[in-house]
């Protein structure tokens, strides 16, 4: 990093991230450039942001050309990308309708007071029925609603006491789930692959069982797919391999491929809970945020990119779970799906990152012993081996 630049983090910047061990600059497809010219293949993706990768020319002409129209009016009034991208997110989900917000954080708080509008709906003005059980190990933000529901000492620590009306069960424990589920519970919050503790996806049968435990019970089942989301796993929506289908979803990351976006869908019969003044935002949905997010969905569809992040991913795992058989003193297992994948290690991850870093690889740690591997949506297969060997030689020096 250059002298300028570091004098400028020390002295302007609040030291929450840590000190950057480099300055990027540039990008080009999954590839980025720092200020010392140096290349590295980029497998943070923005932390599963840059579905496109860096600078993709659709996504740069549908930005530039809206900045040039009209970037921000409120949603005081009507715009046509924001209805344009309802309608075409509205093609991956069943009957409902969305609310646009900036963040993966800000769509867990929606859906966070959607649970309690149901529960207010069933027990009245005065009733108990507010709480909402998440997993353990959960990760659902850092807004004190998103705290709260992230069971994590590191995130909670310092910032007590916490939002009450959370409890927490245990991932694919359909039992766990089914005894802190009483006259009090108006809703259950789940990603469906756990990313910041390690990349561990919720297994088809429990979310099965947990769409019949949430309609028996008159519970919501909320699902954040904030990381997992928008094509990452291979589907749309990765909740889709379980063949069920949620009564509200969060979404936001990659959904416009690095411009700030969140959003919520909520089924039509719960849809009405939203009324006017009950929720809202500034920034949400503006016509420059739509024209990203609509880009992102075109480039998808034209590319055919779920397919083929099925496709490749399928030789990809196989890979890496070659390599961990290879590497068993190095790696403990290959978790995840699509393209996002956890490397479970037997040590701490960040001096493997930091390793990987140096061998021009970036990724990010996740939990206490897991390397993400986060590739853009339009990953090639050579670049999807590319960090594979570049995996191996580290592991192996």
């Amino acid at each position: 990093m250059n002298e300028n630049t570091q004098n400028q983090y020390d002295s302007y910047l609040i030291h929450n991230y840590g000190a950057p061990a480099i300055s990027l600059v540039s990008g080009k497809g999954a590839s980025v450039q720092d200020d010392q010219g140096r290349e590295y293949l980029d497998f943070t993706s923005g932390i599963a942001v840059n579905a496109l990768g860096h600078s993709h020319p659709d996504w740069v002409e549908s930005v530039s050309k809206q900045a040039g129209t009209l970037i921000h009016c409120s949603n005081l009034f009507a715009t046509p990308k924001q209805g344009e991208l309802a309608e075409r997110l509205s093609r991956y989900t069943p009957k409902g309708r969305f609310l646009f917000c900036n963040s993966g954080t800000e769509a867990n708080e929606a859906l966070i007071k959607l649970a309690r509008l149901h529960g207010r709906a069933l027990a009245g003005e005065e009733g108990k029925r507010y709480t909402v059980i998440t997993a353990e190990n959960a990760f659902h933000g850092r807004t004190f609603g998103g705290m709260a529901a992230t069971p994590q000492e590191k995130i909670q620590n310092g910032f007590r006491p916490m939002l009450p009306g959370f409890r927490h069960a245990k991932l694919n424990d359909i039992d766990s789930f089914a005894e802190q589920i009483d006259d009090e519970v108006c809703a259950v919050l789940l990603e469906t692959i756990q990313g910041e503790s390690g990349i561990n996806p919720a297994k088809p049968e429990f979310l099965r069982d947990l769409r019949a435990l949430c309609t028996e019970r008159n519970v919501l089942l909320l699902i954040d797919e904030v990381q997992c989301g928008v094509g990452r796993s291979g589907k749309f929506y990765a909740y889709e391999y379980a063949g069920i289908e949620p009564d509200a979803i969060g979404m936001a990351k990659g959904l416009a491929g690095g411009f700030p976006i969140g959003a919520i869908w909520v089924a039509e019969a719960y849809a009405d809970l939203f009324t006017p003044g009950s929720h809202g935002t500034t920034f949400g949905g503006t016509p420059l945020a739509c024209s990203a997010a609509l880009a992102v969905l075109d480039v998808i569809e034209k590319e055919n990119l779920l397919e083929r992040i099925t496709r490749q991913s399928e030789a990809w795992h196989q890979e890496l779970r070659n390599l961990a058989a290879k590497l068993p003193h190095k790696i403990k297992q290959v978790r995840g799906l699509g393209y996002l994948v956890g490397v479970g290690l037997t040590e701490p991850p960040l001096p493997v990152v930091a390793k990987l870093r140096e061998a021009g690889l970036l990724t990010a740690p996740a939990g206490n012993n897991t390397v993400r591997l986060i590739p853009p949506l339009i990953a090639t297969e050579a670049e999807l081996q590319k960090a594979t060997q570049i995996l191996e030689q580290v592991l192996s020096d």
